[in-house]
């Protein structure tokens, strides 16, 4: 493969009903001038970590700084990037798809040891939320994985008050109720499942909910719950301590409302890291997967910096990813980070797509392209141990029992459980090629559009 001296642009749409496709700057491997990509993966280990460069084993994950970047440390020493799948699970809602699963698997077992041999020949190494597990773990061979504990959201269930959102929980006002005086003792008794695979040296970390509003407009959100609760209590007295008895609600400024985001970030981490911490002290803290406004405010990074181990965050609406920000995102925090959702869909499945926050791009190869466009902004940044793409399938237009986001071609595979053929070898070119590109990129190598 040589250099490619002719700009690559895809076609793209931000919306599905946007009018009009526009261009995209879309660099890949083949944009890497003087990078000689492998074929095939170098040999790892059975993590899928790279023993090239040994450090310390625990047995279990963990981050670490080897120069000026961010590694996570596989059980055996080996630095690691964890590239993972999120919702690897076989989806038989319909009848069509189940009809498809025993066709081509036959029984659980056999599903979880092809689809452990296909991310493993395709360069993934991890599942992430929302993966069976169980399941998996019944593999011969195993990959990392990261379940999702819901601490927040399973709290609320219990209380009351909240209700589903596309992709996520909803609170009253986008008001987490981390000023309930019983959240506290929730998340340490909810946090002693976890003990049951505290000595796993497979589970990567645990992430603790998805998706909050951790936003700069909180402090208004809180006041304008009811007065009688605990939140709204809580907002109030935090403004009169500041500005007075006569703190008067409509001259909020921005500082205020940066300063108790932060208060409220720092409780809900600092709750939670606790109670896992103590069910759980060897492995990692992955955080809550941050989403839309959340990405900038520097007071949300700072609080979970404080308390977890990698910061995590579903990123959407960027084609190719901000150097800027992402560098925002370990200065604020002083951690690494890992891309927790990302996605594109293809318009040519037959799928209307119309649902979900992936990029619209025409074809298949496209979604390759963005692809590799996309990890490699995160490779370059020097900052990020890894990423789970959106997702095992695409979602199934036959299953009536999802109430949202099902109809799109998020999916490596079809819900029916068939390869998108034109799209995996950009997937798997990219990820066998994880390990020498950052080396290549540490050396000054340069990826140019």
């Amino acid at each position: 493969m040589g250099f490619a001296a002719v700009p690559l642009k895809v076609d793209v749409k931000h919306k599905p009903h946007d009018k009009t496709w526009r261009s995209l700057e879309t660099r890949t491997l083949e944009h890497a001038e003087g990078f000689k990509p492998l074929a095939d993966p170098k040999k790892l280990d059975a993590y899928g970590g790279d023993p090239a460069h040994k450090v310390e084993a625990t047995g279990f994950f963990y981050p670490k700084k080897i120069g000026d970047r961010w590694w996570l440390v596989d059980p055996e020493g080996n630095r690691f990037i964890n590239v993972g799948i999120c919702s690897v699970s076989p989806a038989k809602g319909s009848y069509k798809a189940k009809e498809a699963f025993e066709k081509k698997f036959g029984s659980d077992e056999n599903w979880a040891k092809q689809t452990v041999d296909f991310m493993q020949a395709n360069g993934f190494n991890g599942s992430g939320s929302w993966s069976n597990v169980e399941l998996l773990s019944r593999a011969p061979l195993r990959v990392a994985y990261c379940p999702n504990w819901n601490f927040m959201s399973s709290y609320g269930k219990k209380r009351g008050g909240t209700f589903k959102k596309p992709g996520h929980t909803g609170y009253p006002n986008d008001a987490i109720f981390v000023f309930d005086p019983e959240f506290e003792t929730f998340a340490m008794n909810h946090a002693k499942k976890l003990a049951a695979t505290k000595d796993d040296p497979w589970l990567l970390g645990h992430f603790s909910d998805n998706e909050m509003p951790l936003n700069n407009d909180c402090l208004e959100n809180f006041l304008r719950l009811p007065k009688e609760d605990h939140g709204y209590k809580a907002a109030w007295h935090w403004l009169q301590e500041r500005k007075g008895a006569k703190a008067n609600p409509k001259k909020i400024t921005d500082k205020d409302r940066e300063d108790f985001l932060g208060l409220v970030a720092e409780r809900y981490f600092s709750i939670v890291s606790k109670a896992i911490k103590a069910h759980d002290p060897n492995h990692l803290y992955l955080g809550c997967r941050f989403h839309g406004r959340a990405k900038n405010c520097e007071g949300v990074f700072r609080a979970a910096g404080r308390h977890v181990d990698v910061i995590s965050v579903n990123h959407y609406g960027a084609w190719t990813p901000s150097t800027a920000q992402l560098g925002n995102w370990a200065k604020w925090s002083g951690k690494p980070f890992i891309i927790t959702e990302f996605y594109s869909k293809g318009a040519d499945t037959g799928l209307p797509n119309d649902s979900g926050a992936g990029w619209l791009v025409k074809t298949q190869k496209d979604r390759g392209l963005f692809y590799q466009n996309f990890c490699i902004g995160l490779l370059e940044s020097k900052n990020c141990v890894g990423w789970h793409y959106f997702r095992y399938q695409d979602n199934d237009m036959e299953d009536k029992s999802h109430p949202s986001n099902t109809v799109s071609n998020k999916g490596i595979l079809t819900a029916y459980f068939e390869e998108h053929a034109q799209y995996l070898p950009l997937i798997k070119q990219l990820n066998a090629n994880v390990y020498p590109l950052i080396d290549w990129l540490d050396k000054g190598g340069k990826v140019h559009p």
